[in-house]
């Protein structure tokens, strides 16, 4: 099973959508981009388009450089052998299609799916104990933002989400039997990890773009960040901000 742990002291490094910074988003092009800026994991989204599972993050997204899901597997054993491979599934019904597909590839040992439908880490961990999941916790699911008028009071819901977040960890982890915890940078704290470390579980945060914000998640104890610019690693700045 893939190790989702820091290395010499630092999180692992998770290309989004590849490194959706440096080329299209979800494309083998993208894929390229993230190994070159040295990434230790890519993360990628798999939809339904026209009864194939392809990598995109909607439908509308598809274009003519979407590869299918077999194609983005069939990279990380020609192009990528050392390379993680984190699938976020933004579907249900589909653990099955996706793991049996792992399995063929050869790429269980080394691959982490996630998502944030409830059902989607149980129904991988009843099909397939030895495939990794993480249960995401979006931001947009509290219904937070940082503009218009009601981002005053959403600030303040944050810093009880902050707050609440560390409990929730336990039931969360139970209820989906997922290996890990997803939530967005903006809950991460120090009580949010060592809640879910207390568990055995990972804490694998999305998505950082901002050094200062990888400074404060890495001091918090995560144990991977996900960035669309994995340059962010070498020019992440020294932050004396609290976790």
């Amino acid at each position: 099973m893939i190790a989702i742990a820091r290395q010499d002291g630092r999180p692992l490094r998770i290309g989004h959508r590849g490194a959706r910074a440096l080329a299209p988003e979800n494309t083998l092009g993208s894929f390229r981009a993230a190994v070159e800026a040295g990434v230790d994991v890519i993360e990628f989204d798999v939809i339904r388009h026209a009864g194939t599972l392809v990598v995109a993050h909607a439908s509308e997204d598809v274009g003519p450089d979407t590869p299918s899901l077999e194609e983005a597997l069939r990279f990380f054993v020609d192009e990528a052998p050392t390379i993680g491979a984190h699938l976020d599934l933004k579907l249900t019904k589909c653990e099955e299609q996706v793991v049996d597909a792992l399995r063929r590839h050869g790429l269980v040992d080394r691959s982490f799916v996630s998502s944030y439908y409830l059902s989607t880490p149980r129904a991988i961990a009843a099909h397939d104990g030895d495939v990794r999941t993480g249960l995401t916790i979006p931001r947009r699911a509290f219904r937070i933002s940082d503009t218009g008028r009601s981002a005053p009071i959403a600030r303040v819901g944050l810093r009880v989400l902050r707050w609440v977040t560390p409990i929730l960890v336990r039931p969360l982890l139970t209820l989906t039997r997922a290996s890990d915890l997803v939530p967005h940078h903006s809950l991460v704290t120090s009580g949010c990890v060592r809640a879910a470390h207390a568990r055995g579980a990972a804490v694998v945060t999305w998505t950082v773009d901002d050094p200062v914000e990888l400074t404060r998640v890495e001091r918090a104890g995560v144990d991977a960040v996900v960035t669309n610019d994995p340059r962010i690693f070498a020019s992440a700045a020294v932050s004396t901000l609290p976790v």
